[in-house]
């Protein structure tokens, strides 16, 4: 009988490199215990088989920026939970291998509006983060929002003006008909509740309504519940 041995040792002893290269190829995903990746530099093993992949650099792991199409509802530890490796969207077009470490640490800002689904930024950048703070007054956001019942007359001018309402005064607002049922608002910084009131303030009431760009990303065609990265090429 052996003690187990740490993977990082293991790793040493098989590449010849040093414990913190062995570290970079474990967390980077390079390193397979009896066929499975292990991303753990400390986990023990006891005569399993490592193999280091094809391919593999111990390189350090950039911080990642998850784009997540959350579920109406959800607080955002149940939106953390959205995020599994079988809840990417087949459709990624990022070049990056997916690590089990990506869906550590991660930090949100710029909530939803109430009840609002669609685009969640959760990043573990701080670059990303700081942007998203610091320019929060000045980048756009667009929902598309699903309503019912008539609108007043010249609703959109009204809101394109601004609109006094009891107690205070909603600040102008661009706002088109995509269709029939849903109109899109594009607005910065919006406060929470703000779209439901404009919409209360023209006649009208919410049924649903989605979050699909902050600034220059935007969701796409992400379906509900998946998730994919932000691409090296998208700036918010």
């Amino acid at each position: 009988m052996t003690d187990p041995i740490r993977l990082s040792k293991c790793v040493v002893e098989l590449t010849g490199c040093s414990r913190r290269e062995a570290e970079l190829y474990i967390e980077g995903g390079w390193v397979t215990v009896d066929g499975e990746v292990v991303e753990q530099p400390q986990f023990k093993v006891e005569g399993q088989t490592v193999t280091l992949l094809p391919g593999a650099t111990p390189e350090p792991q950039d911080p990642v920026t998850l784009l997540l199409n959350q579920p109406a509802g959800l607080s955002f530890e149940a939106a953390q939970r959205e995020l599994t490796p079988e809840s990417r969207w087949p459709e990624d077009r990022a070049n990056l291998r997916l690590l089990r470490s990506h869906f550590a640490r991660l930090t949100t800002t710029l909530p939803l509006q109430p009840g609002a689904s669609g685009l969640l930024v959760l990043t573990q950048d701080w670059r990303a983060l700081r942007k998203l703070n610091e320019d929060a007054n000045k980048l756009e956001q667009e929902y598309v929002v699903e309503v019912s019942g008539a609108m007043v007359d010249n609703g959109l001018d009204k809101l394109k003006r601004g609109i006094r309402i009891k107690g205070g005064e909603l600040p102008p607002v661009k706002a088109s008909w995509q269709n029939e049922t849903h109109l899109r608002f594009a607005l910065k910084n919006p406060k929470q509740g703000l779209i439901a009131a404009y919409c209360t303030a023209i006649g009208l009431k919410v049924i649903s309504m989605k979050r699909i760009r902050i600034g220059g990303v935007p969701m796409g065609k992400v379906p509900v519940g998946q998730w994919r990265y932000l691409g090296q090429a998208e700036k918010f």
